[in-house]
């Protein structure tokens, strides 16, 4: 599907958003009905506006709506950083690592590495479960210390891991084990 090739807020962004209805302008001019991949994409567009520059702790359930909408019915695991500024606004969130059905390879190196380069003061991970189950695993569990810790190496927080399955969006930081 279209919307599984965007991996920062600004791809989102760079596409028009469409005129608000659910018809397309093909390239001739001709307005034609949307299909469902181009619906999903204008609503992921509609919700990485709101998400860019908002305080997450101040919108939290918009935060879990864009990712519900982006991970939830991907079919395979991705691991994504949201990255924030010194006063917990987004900066951007981005797509570092994509798995199978029941797993990915995170590289706590190149999540570092990627908060420099974007001058981040603190992180939110997040990753899906295709599986459906949102609970967090104890594997999970310990990604989360071990990027906590490295990423303490070079003074950024990481905020909290939320696990996205379906419609279900759940908070490591809420259930205290961040």
């Amino acid at each position: 599907m279209q919307h599984d090739l965007f991996s920062s807020l600004d791809s989102f962004l760079s596409v028009p958003a469409g005129s608000g209805g659910l018809l397309i302008r093909d390239v001739a001019g001709q307005y034609r009905p949307a299909e469902a991949d181009e619906v999903l994409l204008a609503a992921q567009q509609l919700l990485a506006a709101q998400v860019r520059g908002s305080d997450l702790m101040d919108s939290p359930a918009v935060v879990k709506d864009f990712l519900r909408a982006r991970l939830g019915s991907l079919p395979h695991e991705v691991f994504a950083v949201v990255h924030l500024d010194v006063q917990n606004r987004v900066l951007d969130y981005v797509e570092m690592f994509r798995g199978t059905v029941s797993q990915t390879s995170v590289y706590p190196r190149e999540v570092v590495r990627d908060a420099l380069l974007r001058n981040s003061c603190a992180l939110v991970l997040v990753h899906n479960h295709p599986s459906g189950a949102a609970r967090p695993s104890r594997a999970d569990e310990v990604l989360t210390q071990t990027l906590k810790q490295a990423a303490a190496l070079v003074d950024v927080r990481v905020l909290d891991h939320f696990i996205v399955a379906g419609d279900a969006v759940n908070s490591m930081a809420e259930l205290g084990l961040v």
